[in-house]
């Protein structure tokens, strides 16, 4: 077996990183490890300050790492970010106000298109269709309400077809009702496009709903403190929320989460 296949979709092993000047520096990640293979969906979840989000960064290839690997698909960031392995959606969408929406998800295919030879291009508006964006095709982002920002965003990650997707959060600016339409589109386009999904994300139900494991981060400095296993079956829709599976799953994550925080229950 090669090294690509060995090591399909995300690899950590030991990776540090820390922030401040020489001598007086703060350590923000401590030797994570953590493999998400293709067609797995990881949420990483965690209190505020622990570093899910450097975390994401430093596996974008966004931040340095102090030590350790970070592979995609068997190669480096830098080699994985050159032939568009990764997909990253951020928690603002991040939109060009000056071009409509099937513009602004075209422009990834015309950023280094020499990366684009030899591969399966989703073709744009298929895919904005697939989000329910038809008629918002030749709007521009001033004219879409913020989840249909995001969806949009999450488009434009999708069309050159990565084979990892990092979420930061996409939807936490969304109020309750429009974040739980938008976390079951996802689901459903991902699970008829399984990539490799790290999410970071601070609500427990979503983390279950989407995932099939949750990392649970612990601060000062950053840790994986417990993975828990989502057995719930696929494909998931709404109805699993009443479920006691789904009660018991998030009474644990929970739990795991006052335990980081130094609150554990009586």
């Amino acid at each position: 077996m090669d090294t690509a296949q060995l090591h399909a979709g995300v690899h950590l092993e030991n990776i540090s990183k820390s922030f401040g000047p020489e001598g007086a520096r703060t350590l923000v990640l401590d030797k994570l490890s953590l493999s998400i293979k293709m067609g797995e969906f990881v949420s990483v979840i965690g209190p505020s300050g622990c570093g899910k989000s450097t975390l994401l960064k430093a596996v974008a290839g966004l931040l340095p790492i102090d030590g350790g690997t970070v592979m995609i698909d068997g190669m480096t960031v830098e080699a994985a970010t050159k032939q568009k392995k990764i997909g990253l959606v951020p928690q603002s969408p991040a939109l060009l106000p000056w071009r409509t929406v099937l513009d602004n998800v075209r422009l990834p295919m015309r950023v280094n298109p020499k990366a684009n030879a030899n591969r399966n291009l989703r073709d744009p508006q298929e895919v904005l269709e697939s989000f329910g964006l038809g008629a918002a095709l030749d709007k521009y982002p001033g004219q879409l309400s913020g989840g249909m920002q995001q969806r949009v965003a999450i488009a434009r990650a999708f069309v050159f077809d990565p084979s990892v997707l990092l979420m930061d959060e996409p939807f936490s600016a969304l109020d309750e009702l429009t974040r739980d339409a938008q976390r079951m589109g996802l689901l459903d386009f991902w699970q008829s496009n399984r990539k490799a999904v790290m999410f970071v994300t601070h609500s427990v139900p979503e983390a279950i709903m989407l995932s099939d494991r949750i990392v649970v981060m612990g601060a000062h400095p950053g840790h994986f403190a417990e993975i828990i296993n989502v057995p719930l079956p696929r494909p998931r829709t709404t109805e699993l929320y009443a479920t006691d599976e789904f009660r018991d799953l998030e009474g644990h994550v929970r739990e795991t989460l006052r335990e980081v925080m130094g609150h554990k229950s009586a």
